[in-house]
């Protein structure tokens, strides 16, 4: 059996303060105490991540962002002011967004680059729109060192695969005991199919052939093609567009 709880009242309060007192203690143990799910930016209610992200001094903040980039953004703000000046803390803004970063310091170019700068590549795999590269640089400046300068490269990255498929009709059977002489009338019916990550949606289309044919095995296919379209921004006067 638990004691009576402390409590906060002086000696001298009323039976009336410690009524309510008691009766309010009551109603506070139905809570359900929101701690410390509430300051977890991966499971606190996504209406609250505006509030965290002020709480975590997140300077750059888009209110239309998705929600997964809004978590990542308040889960990374603090690894990012802590090595701020770092390439870690590089390799986390770019990350912050939902791109992939490769950060080479000068240092670590060959030849060695000019000093005090590196270079920030940001592959990006998702939907693009106009104010990315803003928001990028904005969060590149929040994160190094005032000395740098910086050339940041963004690739967005696609991938495409073709898949061949061919049928015969009738089907055909060629053995030992096969007669010889031409084969009757065949079609071959083929259907190529292209899909694709890439924005610009491909058209379907399908082949037709007919005609005699000698004995014949067809099998062909081709996966894993892929393309990356680079974009260079050497210019930090991006910053000032809206």
């Amino acid at each position: 059996m638990s004691g009576p709880k402390a409590s906060l009242l002086p000696a001298n309060s009323s039976p009336l303060e410690k009524a309510l007192e008691l009766g309010f203690g009551k109603l506070l143990e139905r809570v359900t105490p929101p701690f410390p799910a509430l300051m977890n930016p991966l499971q606190t209610p996504s209406e609250f991540l505006p509030y965290l992200a002020a709480d975590r001094g997140v300077s750059e903040w888009d209110a239309d962002a998705s929600e997964a980039e809004k978590r990542l953004t308040v889960a990374l703000s603090w690894q990012i002011q802590r090595q701020a000046g770092t390439p870690k803390a590089l390799s986390y803004a770019v990350e912050s967004l939902g791109f992939t970063p490769n950060i080479s310091a000068w240092y670590q170019q060959r030849p060695l680059g000019v000093p005090y700068t590196f270079d920030v590549q940001a592959i990006i795999g998702r939907s693009w729109s106009s104010g990315d590269h803003n928001r990028l640089i904005r969060r590149i400046n929040a994160a190094k060192s005032e000395r740098d300068q910086a050339t940041i490269t963004i690739v967005h990255e696609t991938s495409q695969g073709l898949r061949v498929a061919a049928a015969a009709d009738p089907a055909l059977s060629i053995g030992e005991d096969s007669r010889p002489g031409a084969l009757p009338e065949v079609k071959l019916h083929g259907a190529v199919s292209f899909n694709s990550a890439a924005h610009i949606p491909l058209s379907d289309g399908e082949l037709q052939l007919e005609g005699a044919l000698p004995e014949l095995g067809l099998a062909a296919r081709l996966n894993s093609a892929g393309v990356a379209r680079h974009y260079t921004i050497n210019d930090y006067d991006l910053r000032a567009q809206p």
